[in-house]
């Protein structure tokens, strides 16, 4: 990546890789940069807020940079990236209101 000329596909989701950007992808933008692309947000948002399931870890949350006792998701892109429960309701709430992008939470079970 060119840091003077960043293009879409430079533009990566945190917790997959894919370049959320080039692709047209629903994305939110965390702190630093931080990016989690709809697809990501959906598995976090099931698996953390339907299904209640958590990791443990050490690690801060890669879109608000904070450690917080109630971890939420891990991506499986290296070096992985933690999203912190806040930050799974946030992401999904702001994509979810998103007039530009058509992607709504996933229902509970």
């Amino acid at each position: 990546m060119n840091p003077d000329n960043v293009t879409p596909d430079d533009i990566l989701c945190d917790y997959c890789g894919t370049p959320a950007w080039a692709n047209d992808t629903p994305c939110v933008e965390g702190h630093q940069g931080s990016i989690i692309c709809g697809k990501c947000l959906t598995v976090a948002y099931e698996l953390v807020v339907n299904q209640k399931h958590r990791v443990e870890t050490e690690d801060q949350c890669r879109m608000c940079l904070e450690h917080r006792d109630e971890n939420g998701w891990q991506g499986a892109f290296e070096p992985v990236a933690t999203i912190c429960v806040r930050c799974v309701k946030q992401a999904s709430g702001a994509l979810n209101k998103s007039k530009h992008w058509d992607w709504v939470k996933p229902s509970e079970s």
